[in-house]
């Protein structure tokens, strides 16, 4: 149950137009509910902001599923990431309001709501990266942020990043995301006065050992205001970007 639903619900019990019995036993799950093969952390959007985001890798269909069908009896939208596309058929079968990203591996059943916070901006050093930097920008979306993209301005070319510094100025935090050497969050971090997130991902030849020559690159970063997620976990960059860009401090 999202904070909004259940604001409602208790409204509802102070009017009299919910008996308490009825509310109890719509709150009984609280704080989680137990499906065998999962359980579902409904508390979570009241703890954190955030209800609990499905992880679709190494579930069935059955249990993604099952999971939707319990989620969304509580919340009005959610958020499955890497997510197939026999998921997002499956699951259009049963949901109408529903998007799919393929490119980011993105499932998002329900209304994605209006932006209403300052902006972030997600940066992709190349072509190759975008594919993680839209799950980035797309999980903080779903969470109500105003998302930018500027994507193919990495190393190799840093005169165009220097020909979109209006659009670094006006963002309230970047989500940096490269593969190969891995060393666009240092450069924007040193030019930015903003919090920089920065996303290592697999992509490069050999050396690169699958993102981790990308992932100690910005570990050992020597911009300040740099902060670092795991490789390829654009998921884990938007959710973060999301909860720095609150309402209240826009710029």
């Amino acid at each position: 149950m999202d904070t909004d639903r259940l604001k409602k619900l208790l409204e509802d019990v102070s009017r009299g137009d919910v008996p308490v019995e009825k509310a109890m036993t719509r709150l009984k799950n609280l704080p989680f509910e137990d499906l065998q093969y999962a359980k579902v952390d409904h508390h979570r959007a009241l703890r954190q902001g955030y209800p609990e985001v499905i992880f679709c890798q190494g579930k069935t269909l059955d249990q993604i599923r099952g999971i939707v069908k319990n989620m969304s009896e509580r919340n009005s939208t959610i958020l499955a990431t890497r997510a197939g596309g026999h998921v997002y058929e499956a699951l259009s079968a049963e949901y109408k309001e529903i998007f799919y990203s393929e490119e980011a591996r993105i499932v998002i059943v329900g209304p994605r709501p209006a932006a209403e916070t300052g902006k972030i901006l997600v940066i992709t050093a190349g072509t190759s990266d975008i594919p993680v930097a839209e799950e980035a920008a797309l999980t903080a979306e779903v969470y109500g942020n105003h998302v930018d993209r500027l994507f193919d301005v990495g190393v190799s070319g840093i005169h165009r990043l220097f020909s979109h510094m209006d659009q670094i100025n006006r963002a309230k935090v970047i989500i940096a995301v490269a593969g190969m050497e891995g060393a666009l969050p240092s450069i924007i971090g040193g030019i930015a006065s903003i919090p920089v997130i920065a996303v290592p991902t697999s992509v490069g030849y050999g050396a690169n050992f699958q993102g981790l020559s990308a992932l100690l690159t910005m570990l050992n970063t020597c911009a300040p205001g740099v902060t670092v997620v795991n490789i390829d976990n654009g998921f884990g960059a938007g959710y973060f970007a999301g909860m720095i860009n609150q309402p209240g401090a826009e710029k």
